[in-house]
């Protein structure tokens, strides 16, 4: 009876994803990708996002607590759909994790099931004529929880920091899978160091049932 439960609810999931994403993609072919568009695509997962029966810890734990602050997991939703086009992962990361202010190339849509995560924006205060230097700027700082989300166009520079006392269960939703975005810049702050980010800081996905 329990194996019979967690298929229907993998099954329910496994729609109900198709099915969000199949709305987003008719956004996507109608309209230009710039921030109303986003906000659209943003209340589109939202909707997902409040079906938290369908994403339970259970199905998607935390790192193992013997894995150190901060150590995190990112599942790829939609693994069937292959290498292009849309990809939606559900990330959990314990308490503590920060990255370095980074681009991600395409846009992003960060939604929250559970957990906060602190996400610092800023903007470049050089003109860019260096490829190896950046200047930031803090621009705003805004934390992702259950019913506050945030959107990025690809050029946009974010870092995050989770915070509070219980790990994140976080959608990320890219216009292309992560794994191919080998041309993300990362910035470190104290030298201004960029650097390239899927080659110092990303680690590769599990795949979700």
């Amino acid at each position: 009876m329990t194996q019979t439960i967690a298929t229907s609810v993998a099954q329910q999931r496994q729609a109900a994803v198709a099915e969000a994403l199949a709305d987003i993609r008719q956004t996507l072919d109608r309209h230009p990708i710039d921030r109303a568009t986003l906000a659209v695509v943003t209340t589109r997962l939202e909707r997902l996002a409040a079906q938290k029966a369908l994403f339970s810890r259970a199905d998607f734990p935390p790192p193992a607590a013997s894995l150190g602050v901060g150590a995190s997991t990112r599942y790829r939703l939609n693994a069937g759909d292959g290498d292009e086009g849309l990809a939606l992962y559900l990330n959990s990361i314990n308490p503590g994790k920060t990255t370095i202010p980074h681009n991600h190339t395409t846009w992003a849509v960060i939604v929250a099931v559970e957990g906060q995560e602190e996400n610092r924006v800023y903007s470049r205060s050089d003109d860019g004529s260096n490829p190896d230097h950046a200047q930031l700027a803090l621009v705003r700082e805004l934390t992702v929880q259950p019913g506050t989300s945030i959107a990025f166009l690809p050029e946009d520079i974010h870092s995050i920091h989770v915070v509070g006392d219980q790990p994140t269960l976080h959608f990320h939703l890219y216009g292309k899978p992560l794994e191919r975005l080998s041309g993300r810049i990362g910035v470190e702050l104290e030298t201004g160091r960029v650097v390239n980010y899927n080659a110092t800081q990303f680690k590769q996905s599990e795949v979700a049932a």
